[in-house]
């Protein structure tokens, strides 16, 4: 069991619309993050999120010479978060991609998230959300590059695999970086 305590933070990673069945970049089975997320995130006495809040002249999209097509434009249905999140849970939320010039993967990129979490006295994140092998990964690794300890939920996340393999390659590479992997059921259910 992993004891939750008031340095642990969760972050959900872009729970939105259009990463979901039905959105413009859906990913495969992405409903199945929401019941632990749900489950787990009374846990926590600090919840971020961040969300993609991208400019419709971000040089990510295909309409812009990018890979991605138009997703998670700001303010937009597909930006919201879905509806299967209980989001009055969320203390914070970032907003990344927002540079039309940067990936925004990371909700670390161009974000104050560090320093919010520092001032709560955050020393561990536990990490959630979509897409594994993009935004997911990013977050994590520059969660650790900001000297975090970070633990991602496998049983919270999924992936996309635009390119087979590219889950298990970002799974690797944030295990080879320190990046711990656990199951929500393991948290345990009273802070310390």
């Amino acid at each position: 069991m992993r004891a939750i305590s008031a340095s642990d933070a969760l972050i959900v990673v872009d729970p939105q619309n259009d990463f979901l069945p039905g959105g413009s970049l859906a990913v495969p089975g992405g409903n199945r993050i929401f019941e632990p997320i749900n489950r787990i995130m009374p846990l926590f006495s600090y919840v971020v999120a961040t969300r993609d809040w991208h400019p419709r002249n971000h040089a990510y999209f295909q309409a812009n010479g990018g890979p991605w097509p138009w997703h998670c434009l700001a303010r937009t249905h597909g930006a919201q978060f879905s509806p299967l999140l209980h989001d009055e849970q969320i203390d914070d939320v970032i907003s990344k991609g927002t540079d039309p010039k940067t990936d925004g993967y990371s909700g670390f990129a161009a974000t104050d998230l560090a320093e919010k979490l520092r001032n709560h006295g955050i020393r561990r994140v536990f990490v959630t959300g979509l897409a594994t092998d993009y935004c997911v990964r990013a977050t994590a690794l520059d969660a650790r590059d900001a000297g975090f300890e970070v633990v991602v939920l496998d049983d919270a996340i999924a992936g996309i695999d635009v390119t087979p393999g590219d889950v298990r390659r970002a799974l690797d590479e944030m295990r080879a970086r320190g990046v711990q992997f656990a199951e929500s059921k393991e948290l345990s259910e009273t802070r310390v």
